[in-house]
């Protein structure tokens, strides 16, 4: 068996012809959905992905509003652009491009953006009611999962899914959303992380695997059973002095070992990545329309 792609890339195209269509609609009424963002420091990583989302914005007719303070920024500083971006009314969503250089005082400036501005999904009340199954602003790149494998029609209700990662950001939002009731719910969730004895056992009996460990290679062919679907959130350089930049970026699958036995896999880069971006132009769009929504 040779798995199938799940190409995010594509799936991103669809996506935002789709959302493309609603910022038309909302333009038309007088509304050009805003995404204010914040980028402290020159991390070439951070810098990067805040270009690719304000080009983003542009292609799809929003509007994008970017602060750039240096490294050496003082908490007051950053507080200061966060405010100014919850009161501007053509600001509809706000990113605070992470990590900050000062990790300390991160949950700090999370829980100073406006709720209903919070398109990244961060602040305790979207955790908060994202949990108990209310509206709220998804974090970007669990949703993104959720839409690649309800729209490849990968049956997610009553699969043992393991996720693999506990961060903040992506594996215990992920675990709740799967375990919720709803179209792309209703799994049975194992949350695996570093502390986790005999992971292989675990992953061996899943429908679904999703790497979010931040590591090379943490999934290996010996460790999923023949048509599991693997989706790969990891983004690691590796040394390659063949590579034009002298690395290459890999996931936490070993992609060509790994890929012989899945049914669905996603590859690094081109599959996670992509949506994790149109995701957060879907919290945008719906910001500008009101509130959080649905799916597309």
């Amino acid at each position: 068996m040779t798995a199938k792609i799940l190409d995010g890339k594509a799936l991103s195209r669809q996506l935002r012809a789709e959302l493309a269509a609603q910022v038309a609609a909302l333009r038309a009424g007088g509304i050009v959905p805003g995404l204010g963002v914040l980028l402290v420091g020159d991390n070439p990583a951070s810098r990067a992905y805040v270009t690719a989302k304000e080009k983003a914005c542009g292609e799809l007719g929003m509007h994008s509003s970017e602060v750039r303070l240096p490294a050496s920024a003082s908490r007051g500083e950053i507080l200061r652009v966060v405010s100014e971006f919850n009161r501007d009314p053509r600001v509809h969503g706000i990113l605070v491009q992470l990590p900050l250089p000062d990790g300390s005082m991160e949950q700090e400036v999370l829980e100073t953006v406006d709720p209903a501005k919070d398109v990244d999904g961060f602040h305790p009340v979207n955790v908060g009611r994202a949990v108990l199954g209310l509206p709220a602003f998804l974090p970007c790149t669990p949703h993104g999962i959720l839409q690649m494998l309800r729209r490849a029609g990968i049956p997610v209700a009553g699969a043992h899914a393991v996720v693999i990662g506990r961060s903040h950001i992506v594996g215990r939002p992920l675990a709740n959303l799967l375990s919720q009731k709803g179209e792309a719910g209703n799994a049975t969730v194992t949350l695996c992380h570093t502390a986790t004895r005999d992971l292989a056992q675990h992953t061996r009996h899943a429908d679904i695997v999703i790497a979010a460990a931040g590591r090379p290679n943490t999934v290996r062919a010996d460790m999923i059973r023949e048509g599991a679907v693997v989706v790969d959130v990891g983004m690691n350089r590796v040394a390659d002095s063949s590579a034009p930049r002298g690395y290459r970026l890999v996931g936490d699958v070993a992609f060509d070992e790994v890929r012989e036995k899945a049914s669905w896999i996603t590859p690094v880069p081109g599959g996670v990545g992509p949506m994790t971006i149109t995701m957060l132009l879907f919290n945008t769009v719906a910001a500008a329309r009101g509130g959080p929504a649905g799916s597309l």
